[in-house]
């Protein structure tokens, strides 16, 4: 297949597009600011393609949309928020909109989300057809959704919603090996928060799997069938890590230093599920934790 991916600097799109190359398929990058290539067009999410950029869209087979401001990089400020919003939103509405246009539209969208969808739902088990939560991020998200579901007039879409990306080259377990290898580690807050998590591996595989399986349309929860609470993901990268993890951080702290964001990404959580992957046959390589934090820190 003849494939564009955007945000394709991203840890997703860095594993994703060696494995699409393997297989044979030829991809394209959408990238800001200037072409490196003619495997590259330029576009932004603020202002969409330029006329000469908008007609090389034609004839491609699938589009992997992944673009997307970091939601972690720092505190939700009004600012952040809008970026965070018309990175997402907007950006997917222009990037539909343009392909919409073009003669030889592409019969595959997948199109990431988050499983911010879901909000904080304590200990409900979450799937593909729970509703959307409340606040700023499911909003977002759902928003973000309905926009990817408008190119479902020309092509199958897929709105794979990403848990937490345990990877060793970047993301959330990049971010927390530091305080743990010096031994600082600790639960979060009250420790019961569900962390739902997938390896980069089997999301990359998921990715590969939602183009290659007509049968998958719509949500897709992007996450491992065995979701944990901070308390165990706490106790298991210690385990792996061979450092002790009995210094918490306390929840005002992470309200003071972070906010909204903290509140929302650190002390919140949600206990989802991939039923929809696991009932259409998907097999991840990694469905236990120490597992998969092992083969990340190996």
């Amino acid at each position: 297949m003849k494939i564009l991916i955007s945000g394709a600097t991203g840890l997703v799109a860095k594993h994703l597009i060696p494995v699409l190359e393997s297989k044979g398929h030829s991809i394209s990058r959408l990238v800001r600011g200037k072409a490196a290539g003619d495997d590259e067009i330029v576009w932004s999410s603020e202002s969409g393609f330029a006329d000469g950029e908008a007609r090389k869209l034609e004839g491609f087979d699938a589009v992997v949309h992944l673009a997307g401001d970091n939601v972690a990089s720092e505190n939700w400020s009004s600012d952040k928020k809008r970026r965070i919003r018309e990175s997402r939103v907007n950006g997917t509405k222009l990037l539909v909109e343009a392909l919409a246009k073009c003669d030889a539209t592409p019969k595959i969208l997948i199109s990431a989300s988050a499983i911010g969808f879901y909000g904080n739902r304590d200990d409900e088990v979450l799937d593909e057809n729970s509703a959307a939560g409340k606040g700023f991020f499911p909003e977002i998200c759902g928003e973000w959704e309905a926009e990817a579901m408008k190119a479902s007039g020309f092509a199958r879409v897929v709105t794979p919603r990403i848990g937490i990306v345990l990877a060793r080259d970047g993301g959330a377990l990049e971010k927390m090996l530091t305080p743990f290898k010096f031994g600082v580690g600790g639960v979060i807050g009250s420790g019961k928060q569900w962390m739902s998590w997938i390896a980069i591996d089997d999301l990359v595989g998921l990715i590969v799997f939602a183009l290659e399986n007509e049968s998958i349309e719509g949500p897709l929860n992007a996450t491992a069938p065995n979701p944990a609470t901070n308390a165990d993901f706490t106790k298991t990268l210690g385990k792996v890590l061979h450092r002790p993890t009995f210094l918490p951080v306390p929840e005002f702290a992470i309200r003071l230093m972070f906010g909204e964001m903290g509140e929302t990404l650190l002390l919140q959580g949600n206990r989802v599920v991939p039923k929809k992957a696991v009932d259409t046959g998907f097999e991840f390589e990694f469905d236990d934790l120490e597992k998969a934090l092992s083969a990340q820190i190996a």
